[in-house]
């Protein structure tokens, strides 16, 4: 043990010594391994916005629909549902209730405008959906019957401020219904979820639909760990099977409302997402592809450099194995030399990544259509998966290793005449 502290504060001291000669492949490191981790935290900070903004839009990570002649969820089938998601053991964190609309209608002082999305949900039911949402002012509280809350465009639009009175027109069964509602919030939401939707409550939103007070459109389930999703899916499908009047499991929209009569689907994100989850694959590839070159970089750095530092130390590791070093011994310190640089070059690498981050959340992506989905409050945000943090460091220092393991036991194990003559390594 003794020994090695020894070789270990040897290789300290020869990298303090050659700090110039490896000075090429600290920088090396330091750009490749900054540029790996901007791109792989750009890359999940724009999937988690991409799919928090779904997953809020569509309230969950699976969602029950209804197709057919009527897309209403009765009380009964609701009830069938949620004690499936309690018997069959998918153990959902929150489970939400929707009463969703599209193409109604809202005035304002003597304007109009169309909606997307005409939402009915349960103000206390779905807090921790709200409390994420990024409002332009503080919500007026409390959230009741009457109440509503507009995305930004809209607002702006219309010139609608907190607190005005608005007029709602949904039509319902060859009907049309109005209402009053007073603005209690407005969300800064410019993607294409929230461009032209509003929130009002389920109970009204029923009433203005000729629903049951209790009935809904959508049954929603989020869990802690949206990747089991399509497993919890397939378990609560299968419970539901024979229970139900279910439509087969689909993996994109072309899927939906197969078949005659009224059934009940259970959709993941990726099924509504088909078209985005296009974009994050082909993003995925781009990154893989980058990611590929900055270790071939990594590797032809060090490997070219560690060679020319070696040769330049033969006469030196000659002398060192004359005064009685073997060739583990001259290993372990040439081993920890490339080791600690390594850490170096990965620390501070990971700090020019959050340099390169904060300069790139001032960057506008207005010009790029439908580039919100991708942003949070206007930026991109970046996320230090652990897993992912994990991933760049050690196959950046597995690289690194590859890069110079050989050229080090070739050079440990050469005879000493060779070592002193600086015969070539």
């Amino acid at each position: 043990m003794e020994k090695f502290l020894m070789l270990f504060r040897l290789g300290i001291k020869y990298l303090y010594r050659y700090r110039r000669r490896y000075g090429f492949l600290l920088i090396a490191l330091v750009f490749c391994f900054s540029v790996v981790s901007f791109i792989t935290s750009t890359k999940d900070g724009m999937y988690d916005n991409v799919y928090f903004a779904a997953q809020s839009h569509y309230a969950g990570d699976i969602v029950a629909v209804g197709f057919g002649e009527y897309y209403q969820i009765k009380p009964d089938v609701i009830s069938a549902v949620l004690e499936g998601a309690k018997l069959s053991g998918i153990n959902p964190k929150y489970t939400v209730l929707r009463t969703i609309s599209h193409y109604d209608i809202i005035y304002y002082n003597g304007n109009s405008l169309s909606l997307k999305y005409l939402i009915g949900c349960d103000w206390e039911n779905e807090k921790h959906l709200l409390s994420k949402m990024d409002f332009s002012s503080p919500v007026i509280s409390p959230l009741d019957y009457d109440s509503i809350i507009l995305s930004t465009p809209l607002a702006e639009r219309l010139g609608v401020v907190v607190g005005d009175s608005i007029i709602l027109e949904h039509e319902a069964d060859k009907q049309k219904n109005t209402g009053r509602y007073i603005v209690k919030g407005i969300v800064n939401d410019a993607s294409i979820f929230g461009y032209y939707k509003v929130y009002i409550s389920r109970l009204n939103m029923n009433r203005l639909s000729l629903y049951d007070d209790d009935d809904c459109t959508t049954i929603g389930f989020f869990f802690d760990n949206h990747s089991s999703a399509e497993k919890k899916r397939r378990t609560l499908q299968n419970f539901l099977s024979d229970k139900l009047e279910m439509g087969p499991l689909v993996y994109d929209r072309d899927g939906l409302g197969e078949g005659p009569g009224n059934k009940l689907y259970l959709l993941t994100l990726p099924v509504y997402l088909s078209e985005v989850s296009d974009l994050l694959d082909a993003m995925n590839l781009i990154t893989y592809f980058l990611y590929g070159m900055m270790l071939i970089i990594i590797f032809a750095s060090a490997s070219v450099t560690y060679r020319l530092i070696l040769h330049e130390r033969a006469k030196e590791m000659g002398v060192m194995r004359s005064i009685g070093f073997f060739g583990g011994d001259l290993r372990l310190v040439l081993w920890t030399e490339v080791i600690i640089l390594g850490i170096i070059s990965l620390f501070a690498g990971f700090l020019l990544a959050l340099v390169l981050n904060f300069a790139a959340s001032f960057i506008s992506f207005s010009w790029f259509p439908s580039f919100e989905i991708f942003l949070k409050n206007g930026r991109l945000t970046p996320i230090y998966l652990f897993k992912t943090v994990l991933v760049n460091v050690v196959f950046t220092l597995l690289v690194l290793i590859a890069a110079v393991i050989f050229p080090s036991m070739r050079a440990s194990r050469k005879n000493l005449p060779s070592l002193l003559s600086g015969e070539s390594l």
